[in-house]
């Protein structure tokens, strides 16, 4: 039992490092609050001023915000799909005793080490590219006319490249849950003449239900904030049919020198964020605890 004397102790050694962390995330939140009720632009920082909720008003009510709302829900929801989907039939697939199969689980996570600019930038130009990539040659081959991924598809072109840098991630998890499913419920399953789909459907399945969870709320959190790809493929485009909350944002704090409302719209990012946190929370986080 620890006495009170000990508890002391460790709260005064763990103090240090909790008011140092309690300063490194409130002072700029704290800052991003106070600029974002401020008329401060870089291109004119002689005008400055009080605007009260001027800032946030013009972010509430551009339409191009609507529409970076709505891109970042389907940019989540397209991500989480394919990576839940697809990496729950990879998992099950390298859990197969085969032949290399160290070598081939290694190959499955290695996009997840791969730095987003840079898998956005091989995917645009390798394979996307209308005249010189890999799907254009394809397309020529076949007699068929290249297809314009980035300007006719955007918002497609972008989920597909950044499901391609989460599956590692899904997988990883989901292969984790898998192999700690006992081979004997599956067996006894076997011969009592489960076939391989209901034995998917009734154990393994549920037992994944729980690793599930944990990747939709970790893959949703960084999901929310996806900047790189967007910047390195579309940069919004064409018009605002790419633009996500983050980059609308960057738009105003780079493109238009506009700190007060681009503070803005990272308070308004945080207020929905939190949001999002807590639905997913109460509603798949209780799978946790089940």
């Amino acid at each position: 039992m620890a006495t009170h004397s000990s508890r002391l102790a460790a709260r005064l050694m763990v103090a240090p490092s909790v008011v140092v962390l309690f300063i490194w995330m409130i002072v700029p939140l704290a800052m991003t609050i106070y600029y974002s009720f401020r008329l401060y632009r870089l291109i004119s920082p002689e005008r400055a001023g009080w605007t009260g909720f001027r800032n946030y008003a013009w972010f509430l009510n551009s339409p191009e915000f609507w529409q970076a709302i709505s891109n970042t829900l389907l940019l989540v929801g397209g991500v989480l799909v394919i990576t839940v989907i697809l990496g729950t039939l990879i998992a099950l697939l390298i859990d197969q005793p085969v032949w290399g199969q160290g070598p081939l689980r290694i190959l499955v996570i290695s996009p997840f080490f791969v730095m987003p600019p840079v898998a956005a930038s091989i995917w645009e130009n390798l394979f996307m590219h209308p005249q010189n990539g890999m799907f254009a040659s394809f397309a020529l081959g076949l007699g068929m006319k290249p297809i314009l991924f980035m300007e006719q598809y955007p918002m497609a072109s972008v989920i597909f490249i950044v499901a391609w840098e989460w599956l590692p991630f899904a997988t990883l998890i989901l292969l984790t849950a898998l192999q700690s499913l006992s081979s004997e419920q599956l067996e006894a399953a076997e011969m009592d003449g489960a076939t391989a789909l209901d034995r998917f459907r009734y154990i393994i399945l549920p037992h994944l239900t729980r690793a599930i969870t944990v990747v939709i709320l970790i893959q949703t959190i960084f999901l929310l904030g996806i900047f790189g790809e967007i910047f390195t493929t579309t940069q919004g485009g064409p018009g605002s049919a790419s633009t996500t909350l983050p980059y609308m944002i960057f738009k105003q704090a780079i493109a238009a020198k506009d700190i007060g409302r681009a503070a803005a719209g990272g308070i308004i990012a945080v207020i929905l964020a939190n949001i999002v946190a807590y639905f997913l929370m109460r509603g798949i986080g209780r799978h946790l605890d089940a």
